[in-house]
């Protein structure tokens, strides 16, 4: 199976070039903006109480652990790809940074540090697969998302830990009242949007994930770029998995289950492109923070788990079938018509 990335037609050419690329590229990722801020402001008439400080504040963390998670999601996609181990991923690396303190005595800081480069790890595998073996990404990923939640059951035997106190007092803490995991995802995702869109690493990995062929023409090492996205994207879902078992305290030891559909629905609201080339990692980030108002005003309304993911996978179908529809052909058709009535007028 051919990997090439190749953009559609309206997006590959058109009369006005990259100009004509950056205002699809404008439209396509400020969408996730006007309905979050639709949805927030339906909020409290679908469940009174849903914007109060008290759950406003309790939404944001989740909102920012989903955002890291979807961060390393959007870099894969950006490249065409998918990755799998999402709750792999997150749960072997809060395992570690929770178990290793209270079982052999570890420093937190060193089971974090290893946490992370656990995820980096499965990353690095995931990615030489996919780019050295020819492997589908879906597979690929599947399979070492498999063998990270087996080396999660053999380090926690089956119980999980809770978090020490310096990792549990951070995760639940904040700044001037803006919880501390908040910052972190601002932070993170901050760098992240600046680093692709102002730096010559950033711009050259843009150019890999919009095409390949193109790429290797101008010299550039596509595998490594490709390679270096699943390693960022593991210790993306590692970060996340190990703030989140902080604030949990005493987290399940497969708490990243939930996070695979929201994240890959996160990127496909905030208008990044499926097969590669076009992102935005702000965009990824406020879808984030939509999927999670979603739920919280679902849950909050009285609906079971079972509906909050059935209205996750219709959003995310929605949105599918939405980026489908040409809407710049939509539009022309309903001005035409507009000015219809005065041509008829206007004639002899």
């Amino acid at each position: 199976m051919s990997r090439r990335t190749t953009l559609p037609p309206a997006e590959r050419a058109g009369p006005g070039g990259l100009l004509d690329l950056r205002r699809l590229k404008g439209g396509r990722f400020s969408s996730i903006w006007l309905i979050t801020l639709l949805l927030f402001a339906v909020s409290p008439l679908i469940s009174p109480g849903s914007l109060s400080g008290s759950a406003v504040l309790s939404m944001l963390p989740f909102a920012a652990v989903m955002a890291i998670a979807a961060l390393g999601q959007t870099l894969v996609v950006s490249h065409g790809g998918i990755d799998l181990s999402v709750p792999g991923g997150m749960a072997l690396a809060a395992v570690l940074a929770t178990k290793l303190p209270a079982v052999s005595g570890v420093p937190v800081w060193a089971a974090v540090a290893l946490g992370l480069v656990a995820g980096a790890l499965g990353g690095l595998v995931i990615g030489i697969a996919v780019v050295r073996l020819s492997i589908a990404a879906f597979v690929a990923s599947l399979a070492v998302n498999s063998i990270l939640i087996g080396v999660v059951l053999q380090v926690s035997k089956g119980f999980p830990a809770s978090a020490g106190p310096a990792l549990s007092a951070f995760a639940v803490g904040s700044v001037a009242g803006i919880p501390n995991l908040l910052l972190v995802a601002v932070v993170v995702i901050g760098l992240a949007h600046w680093g692709i869109r102002h730096t010559v690493l950033g711009r050259r990995f843009i150019a890999v994930g919009a095409g390949r062929p193109a790429a290797r023409l101008l010299g550039l090492p596509t595998g490594s770029y490709e390679v270096g996205a699943y390693v960022v994207a593991g210790i993306c879902y590692s970060l996340a998995g190990i703030l989140l078992a902080g604030y949990l305290r005493t987290p399940d030891i497969l708490l990243g289950d939930t996070y695979l559909l929201p994240t890959i629905a996160a990127v496909v609201l905030g208008g990044s492109l499926l097969s590669g080339g076009i992102t935005n990692l702000a965009a990824t980030a406020v879808a984030a923070l939509f999927l999670t108002q979603l739920n919280q005003v679902v849950l909050a309304a009285g609906a079971s788990t079972a509906t909050q993911l059935l209205v996750q996978a219709g959003v995310l179908a929605l949105s599918v079938v939405a980026r489908g529809v040409p809407w710049s052909s939509v539009r022309a058709r309903l001005r035409s018509r507009s000015l219809e009535p005065a041509s008829t007028l206007s004639s002899p």
